[in-house]
């Protein structure tokens, strides 16, 4: 016993000696480049619970190695964590996450990292409701299972490029304003020069209708000096500006730092050039919305464990992660989709799925099998409801919980109803109403959520604390939202 109790001891030590000298040596490089390239602050990044960054900027001199070790002290009842009698967090930079930035005349070094509270004890210890903790006890739980060793992911970024932005709810006035000069509703303006983008037909349009290659170009030049791999970008369906990043395959942690990062990137450099970007799911009226369609597989050792001879060229493992995710469809949108408008987005006609099927290069499902994709490693679903309202640590997390509860329980899609469906399923046929449909709200997400989480309490990954504390936080969004009068209804009710 004395001696197994040593050996444990010693390999805790060795562990942590090897994180030290890990972070020292990460430390030792970023200082290299700040000192190289004479970077005045380091910028600290820290999620919030609904998936904004926050950030704390210091001059580069205080940036130690101590620094890294004690953490950043920081008010958590800010951030939706925890009230405000009990709000002392710490932050602890990764800095494996570190990146340059260049959105104003002064450089910093930017990074992200966890969050941490204090013991009974005044230890440091790691904060259950930590959205990036989160994610590594979903990774730590695939491991533990294991079905496989890595979850890759590859989201696909959609977003509008606005020249302007207006908007604005007070007690007597609500209203908002989007002005495109690519758009067709200026094609009646003087000194247009044509070339306006006319509704559906702006998907891949070349210049110089698409008036924002060059600066989705500078976009991609920024994150890929920044180590983000680019699969390419292109203007997308909608016809003011809508336009599209799709990224390369990454572990899920990285994924979802990346997500955040990729972000803030394309608004600062959009800001930088006097435009406004935006991913709100669904801004514009009559036309599509901003979709986050997220690409996924699973791999053990080197082998991807969705590769397969069954349907769309998947494994029987692929097939019953999808179960999983259309089984828990429902609730897992509390999570992929955590705002009022993501339901505006999820309507028929603009290729954002209303039902909830799979199927083989069919656009009009939930999930996709992508057709075109023939190498055996990169063999992927592509889940098409989730959007970028969602905190990223927390939607990919559930994803991945919900996909592995298919695997554990052998959920069976074709069994379920789930399809295959290849036909276009917008097409309103008798014989679809049995078909599943997406929640038509938030609030309905969200009793879902209540009522199917038992698939996220696995491994201790979700905690029953932090599914409630996220439901209370999103139903009072609901509730903001809805008692409140619309622009519209004015149009509707105001002479009745």
């Amino acid at each position: 016993m004395f001696a197994a109790c040593f050996a444990t001891k010693m390999l805790r030590q060795l562990v942590n000696t090897f994180h030290k000298v890990r972070t020292l040596n990460n430390y030792n490089n970023v200082r290299e480049i700040i000192e190289k390239q004479n970077i005045r602050f380091v910028d600290f990044k820290i999620v919030d619970l609904i998936g904004r960054w926050r950030h704390v900027t210091i001059p580069a001199s205080k940036f130690t190695p101590n620094l890294i070790e004690v953490g950043l002290g920081f008010d958590g009842s800010n951030y939706g964590y925890r009230p405000v009698q009990k709000s002392d967090l710490l932050f602890i930079p990764d800095i494996t996450t570190a990146k340059v930035e260049q959105f104003s005349e002064d450089r910093s070094i930017s990074m992200t990292g966890d969050i941490y509270e204090l013991g009974k004890e005044g230890e440091i210890k790691p904060f259950s409701r930590d959205p990036r903790r989160t994610a590594k006890r979903a990774v730590e739980y695939l491991n533990k299972v294991g079905i496989a060793n890595h979850c890759y992911l590859s989201p696909e970024f959609e977003f509008y490029i606005f020249d302007r932005s207006r908007f604005g709810y007070t007690y007597n006035k609500g209203f908002f304003e989007i002005e495109s000069r690519e758009s067709f509703w200026n094609s009646g303006e003087d000194e247009n020069l044509g070339y306006k983008l006319m509704p559906k037909t702006s998907y891949h349009a070349p210049r110089p209708g698409d008036k924002f290659a060059e600066l989705r170009n500078e976009i991609t030049s920024y994150l890929e000096k920044q180590g983000i791999s680019i699969k390419y970008h292109h203007h997308e369906i909608g016809s003011a500006g809508e336009s599209e990043i799709e990224v390369g395959f990454t572990k899920l942690i990285e994924a979802a730092d990346n997500t955040l990062f990729i972000k803030y990137a394309v608004k600062n450099i959009s800001y930088k050039r006097g435009k406004s970007a935006t991913f709100m799911p669904k801004p514009l009226y009559m036309q599509p919305g901003n979709g986050l369609h997220v690409h996924t597989f699973l791999t053990k050792g080197k082998e991807n464990i969705f590769h397969g001879s069954r349907y769309g060229g998947l494994s029987k493992t692929a097939l019953y992660y999808i179960g999983g995710l259309l089984k828990h469809g429902s609730s897992l949108m509390a999570f992929t989709n955590p705002s009022t408008n993501s339901y505006k987005r999820l309507v028929s006609g603009y290729e954002a799925p209303v039902n909830f099927v799979f199927a083989l290069a069919n656009r009009s499902a939930a999930i996709r099998i992508p057709g075109y994709v023939r190498e055996p490693s990169r063999k992927r679903i592509e889940l098409r409801v989730a959007d970028a309202t969602c905190n990223p640590y927390l939607a990919y997390s559930a994803i991945l919980m919900a996909g592995l509860d298919g695997i554990e329980k052998k959920i069976d899609p074709e069994r379920e109803g789930f399809g295959p469906y290849e036909e276009n399923i917008y097409d309103p046929q008798e014989e679809r109403a049995i078909i599943k449909s997406v929640p038509k709200s938030l609030e309905e997400a969200l009793i879902k959520l209540r009522e199917d989480h038992d698939y996220l309490l696995k491994g201790d990954v979700f905690t029953e604390d932090q599914i409630d504390n996220w439901i209370k936080t999103k139903m009072g969004e609901v509730k903001e939202f809805y008692d409140k009068p619309h622009p519209y209804e004015y149009l509707l009710y105001y002479d009745i």
